[in-house]
């Protein structure tokens, strides 16, 4: 590919001599990347695709431009443009900086970032050059968890920082609809089309560009989209998989058992598909940021890893839009919505199961300590389930012998009861 020709898709994709599409802002991500880019360490966005990585490194470029970086200064590349898909080896990084610098001719170091860059097999190598030559800013995304982090662990340990990206919260959500919930007044004073809007949440989900469709045949097509192109790019094209419909059935299966348990014995009866096979699907699928699997906690390490894990999706929406059955599962979709928000604030997630088979959804972990028992419930309206719920919080907490806050999300008006707190979903999604 010569230097004209990679010039001429470059100049689509940069705003040298163009204007700014127009983006919303997610100030959470904005601000850690800012503050992250001050270390002159290689900045790593990774998440699923279509979660707004991109989109949120076009907001630091008009950062970086409003601070009085010229614009000349900064390379945008989309590695997965078509035209470049024929030569996606660690020579065409090569040619891209050369074709850039040859016609736009930096005075200064440049910013350059790299999307999708899980395209280019050893990109790490490259990425270490430039570094060590400190010849560039670099910024990188990717949509596979686990080669970036091989390839990177090894090869860049030390010289990175990364940030993971999710679909948007519930408070981004609003944002996107046009609504600030800043304070409880504000929550108050617009309750109700909160909640209208929460329902459209849970159904949809938030995938940006689905999210900002206002058409539901629309929102559907977009969600049955990802999914496609999740499992054809991210697995199947990355692994050279010859099963794609073993692969299909297997992704369906999962994300109609979100908030459930699941193992691979039963998964390999059901599907007829070796444990090894299983095993290995299931990696990919939660590599490609598809789903998750939650660990029951145990001090012991090996029974940590050998018992069944939980279920949760990327996204309620692309999971019901999946799996039609998970719609009528209300319970299922708002834990799994709870789950999210806990991965966007901690890092060590469980859940957890008392000698007596009492089960607490979620257990919280910070710096060796448990630090929060949550119990997740549409509604405690009903005397036994209210009891139930208590009961499974306050067993796990005598158990562990922990000192811990005990929480239950649910819909109702929040409360205190017995040492536990009862908080509205909503109110902890939107003030906490």
């Amino acid at each position: 590919m010569d230097k004209h020709k990679i010039i001429e898709v470059l100049n689509e994709w940069n705003f040298w001599n163009r204007d700014f599409p127009s983006t919303f802002q997610r100030p959470v991500y904005e601000e850690e990347i800012e503050k992250k880019s001050r270390s002159d360490e290689i900045i790593i966005l990774k998440g699923v695709r279509r979660s707004g990585k991109s989109t949120i490194l076009i907001n630091h470029i008009k950062n970086l431009i409003d601070r009085g970086i010229e614009k000349e200064r900064i390379l945008f590349v989309n590695l997965e443009d078509p035209r470049f898909a024929p030569y996606l080896k660690l020579e065409l990084l090569e040619k891209i900086k050369e074709s850039y610098l040859y016609f736009l001719d930096p005075k200064e170091k440049p910013y350059i970032i790299l999307d999708e860059i899980q395209n280019i097999e050893g990109f790490e190598k490259w990425l270490l050059k430039e570094y060590e030559l400190n010849q560039a800013h670099l910024y990188i995304t990717g949509s596979n968890s686990k080669l970036l982090s091989r390839e990177i662990g090894t090869a860049l340990s030390g010289r990175y920082l990364d940030t993971t990206v999710y679909p948007l919260s519930f408070k981004e959500f609003l944002y996107f609809k046009g609504i600030e919930v800043a304070t409880p007044l504000d929550l108050i004073d617009r309750r109700l089309q909160i909640e209208r809007l929460f329902e459209e949440y849970t159904l949809f989900g938030g995938f940006p560009k689905v999210v900002l469709t206002d058409d539901i045949t629309n929102k559907s097509a977009e969600l049955k989209s990802y999914f496609d192109s999740i499992l054809l790019r991210d697995i199947v094209a990355r692994y050279r998989l010859d099963h794609f419909t073993a692969l299909e059935k297997l992704a369906v299966l999962l994300l109609s058992q979100i908030a459930n348990f699941t193992s691979f014995n039963k998964l390999r009866n059901i599907l007829a598909l070796s444990h090894e096979t299983v095993e290995k699907y299931v990696e990919y699928l939660q590599n490609a940021y598809l789903i998750f699997q939650v660990p029951k906690f145990d001090w012991s390490l090996r029974k940590q890893m050998t018992a069944n894990k939980k279920i949760y999706a990327i996204d309620t929406g692309l999971s019901r839009r999946i799996s039609f059955e998970v719609g009528k599962r209300r319970g299922d979709l708002l834990e799994n919505i709870i789950f999210l928000e806990l991965k966007r604030r901690y890092e060590a997630i469980y859940y957890y199961k008392t000698k007596e088979g009492y089960e607490v959804d979620f257990l919280i972990k910070a710096h060796e300590k448990i630090v929060a028992l949550i119990q997740v419930s549409l509604t405690l309206s009903d005397e036994k389930t209210k009891k139930r719920e208590l009961r499974a919080l306050k067993k796990a907490q005598a158990e562990l012998g922990c000192d811990c806050d005990l929480i239950v999300l649910t819909m109702d008006r929040s409360d205190e009861t017995e040492g536990v707190r009862i908080l509205n979903v909503l109110e902890w999604l939107l003030l906490r």
